[in-house]
Formats: C-alpha cells, structure tokens, sequence
C-alpha cells in the first residue's frame, strides 16, 4: 500500500524528471513484489517485504539511484548497477533511458526469496 509520507517525499523533489522517474520506479516496486510495504527511512523510501529491504530510492542533485537488495543470488548486467554483491545500485541520471522490465526482472528475483 502507498504511504503518503512516501507521497509527500516524491511531491518535495525539486526537479521534475526526478519526480517522473521516481514515480515510475516506485509504481514498478508495487507491481512487481507482492505484499510489499513502504516507508520513509534515513530520509529516504525504503520497500519492505517481511520486514526485509527489497528496494530504496534515493535522489541526489542529478541522480535518483534504485538500490534493490538481497541481490547475491542474481545475475546483473555487466556495468549498470555498483555495490555489493547482497544490494545493487543503478544511477539514473536526466534524459537516461530506463529499461522498465529489466529493472522489474531484477527485482522481482531478488526479492522472490525475502
């Protein structure tokens, strides 16, 4: 279910790519991992299946990064994504293409088993 301190936080975003964007990754989240719930933690959205990190977005002045976690067990794309082998973050920077449904195949694995 959406929560409107999560609302509240994409509303406050100043630009509106980031906006669109953040949206759009937040829509995905739901529609890709049942039962999952959100929250704002450390500023910033986090996505709860069982009470285990699914996902974070995060923004920065020309970026919004998507974190998706519990990630060892799944093969990423050489070169997109950075991070430990258990959370992998993809940078989304203004005007970048966004593959939609790689991200949700992504997603979808890794949280499969939370």
């Amino acid at each position: 279910m959406k929560q409107q301190e999560v609302t509240a936080y994409i509303e406050a975003l100043v630009q509106t790519w980031q906006i669109e964007l953040t949206n759009k990754l937040r829509t995905l989240v739901h529609e890709n991992v049942p039962g999952i719930e959100e929250r704002i933690q450390y500023k910033k959205p986090h996505f709860l299946k069982n009470g285990k990190y699914a996902a974070v977005i995060s923004t920065a002045k020309d970026a919004v990064s998507f974190v998706i976690f519990n990630a060892a067990d799944v093969q990423f794309p050489e070169g997109q994504f950075e991070g430990p082998p258990e959370r992998k973050t993809i940078k989304i920077k203004s005007g970048q293409a966004v593959d939609y449904d790689l991200l949700a195949s992504l997603l979808k694995q890794a949280s499969s088993t939370l």
